[in-house]
């Protein structure tokens, strides 16, 4: 690899409430712990360092992608050049089988088996038309799905020699901004999940000063962020203009709704593989780096963050203090081309002393707010003590029975064992995500109600279905449905578990 140049013409600061964000600013070796909730690594900056010693022949050696990680840590301001050669067709052959399999296909009506066939010879065409720029993509089919308000989310189809690019563009570039994330960001990142975000909001409110928080939403997200200021802030840390043409292609190319295309210059290509990341690096600048710098420099009591993707808490000692967060979030992201929700967004009292003192107020139970699948209600526990419980957001419940036992009726005259499959992956899947302590109620609800709509359709098959007995259709339903049972431990402990700290 050509020895990367240090960024030295490009201005990465952009003034807000007099902070300066999102400049990356130098590390000095000291660690700085950004939250209780998150683990950082402190890194000591060597400026003398090179990229790569030179070979026999005069050329830079490359120090591949644990190279790329090595050096992204070590210099938070250096702009890698030459990322071109790290897509491999090792990388593409990796990428395709990192692909869901049973992916529905995108326009061109290719699915992940067809693709297989004559495997190698399709994808060393592919890297040969990505070596000579010859590569050209498609445009994303759209379709919708359903939301939990009544509206419908728009979702895209990718072609599937689109996520093998998309893929290996993913592998290379987590290498530099993993290690430049923060510890409170927790989508989309290796070796991070959902739960460990709920679990560092619930322990931040636990343990921490935390008395208010904002609830924030972004509105319509994916479909407002700006292609100039994306690429303008991507060029902060990747400097390689094959990448960024590469990037912008799958940008402009728009997408595919009733055979006629659309072309935009705002919003990422939702449903595709490159769309989380780019995601992630625009609020890394725009959200991350602008609340760890004010939280640095600025003398405001306890400010907890957690970040989910698009979704994020923000958690405060002061209620003045949330409230000129909330002032300024607004602003911050309208200098970004976003907007938060007007009607979403919202500052509520939570946490340890809420009830106490609300009720020394003569105000009622504190409100509660959803993230990540779960309503956080503040309540207490056996002994009298604060106890933060989550249960399954009931929209979200309502909507998945429905979904279910629409197509279970439609399953009435399948084989049993086929239909008691399905319905116990569907369960298992169901509690493996919301089988968090406090929620025995939902999850037991939902296995319930599945358990119950089956036996009515095992009595609908015929009219000798009406008289078997509930009895022979419990011992169906148990020997086929799980049974619904607390699969997480509690925050803390896996929380404490992760970080000894």
């Amino acid at each position: 690899m050509k020895e990367q140049s240090r960024r030295t013409d490009v201005d990465a600061t952009r003034e807000s409430d007099g902070a300066v964000v999102p400049k990356m600013s130098s590390n000095n070796g000291i660690p700085v712990p950004a939250e209780t909730a998150e683990e950082r690594a402190s890194t000591k900056r060597n400026v003398d360092q090179k990229a790569a010693r030179a070979s026999q022949h005069g050329e830079r050696a490359s120090i591949g992608l644990a190279g790329v990680r090595q050096k992204a840590i070590e210099d938070r301001m250096l702009r890698f050049t030459n990322l071109k050669h790290h897509l491999t067709p090792e990388l593409l052959w990796a990428s395709f089988y990192r692909l869901n399999r049973h992916a529905a296909p995108g326009l061109d009506g290719m699915r992940w088996s067809d693709y297989a066939k004559d495997l190698d010879s399709r994808l060393a065409d592919l890297h040969d038309r990505l070596r000579t720029e010859r590569y050209r993509a498609t445009p994303v089919l759209r379709t919708y799905i359903a939301k939990t308000n009544g509206g419908q989310r728009p979702l895209g189809k990718t072609c599937v020699e689109d996520k093998i690019v998309q893929q290996a563009v993913v592998t290379v570039l987590m290498e530099v901004y993993d290690a430049d994330m923060y510890g409170f960001s927790y989508g989309f990142r290796p070796e991070k999940s959902p739960h460990m975000a709920l679990d560092a909001l619930a322990v931040a409110i636990s343990r921490r000063k935390v008395n208010w928080i904002v609830d924030a939403d972004v509105q319509s997200f994916f479909d407002e962020i700006p292609h100039d200021e994306l690429l303008r802030l991507i060029d902060l840390r990747i400097g390689d203009r094959w990448l960024q043409r590469l990037i912008l292609k799958w940008l402009k190319t728009g997408y595919s709704e009733e055979g006629v295309i659309h072309r935009s210059n705002r919003g990422t290509p939702q449903g595709s593989v490159i769309s989380p990341l780019l995601a992630n690096i625009y609020l890394h600048y725009v959200l991350d780096d602008w609340v760890h710098h004010r939280r640095k420099t600025v003398d405001e009591g306890d400010v907890a963050i957690v970040r989910y993707a698009d979704d994020f808490v923000l958690g405060f000692q002061h209620r003045h203090v949330a409230e000129a967060y909330l002032i300024a979030l607004r602003e911050r992201f309208a200098a970004f081309g976003l907007r938060l929700h007007p009607d979403k967004t919202r500052l509520l009292e939570f946490g340890r002393y809420a009830s106490s003192d609300r009720r020394r107020r003569g105000q009622g139970k504190p409100e509660t707010f959803d993230f990540l699948g779960f309503t956080h209600i503040c309540s207490t526990n056996r002994k009298g003590w604060f106890l933060l419980r989550r249960h399954t957001v009931r929209t979200r419940l309502r909507r998945k029975v429905k979904e279910v036992l629409e197509n279970l009726r439609k399953r009435m005259h399948r084989p049993v064992h086929e239909t008691g499959g399905w319905l116990g992956s569907i369960i298992r899947g169901f509690v493996n995500y919301y089988g968090v302590p406090t929620n025995n109620s939902a999850i037991s609800a939902f296995r319930d109600l599945l358990a119950k709509e089956w036996i009515k359709v095992l009595r609908r098959r015929s009219q000798k279905g009406r008289g078997m007995t509930w009895v022979k259709h419990r011992q169906i339903v148990d020997r086929y449905l799980p049974h619904a049972r607390i699969c997480h431990p509690f925050p803390n402990v896996r929380f404490d578990a992760r970080y000894s700290r």
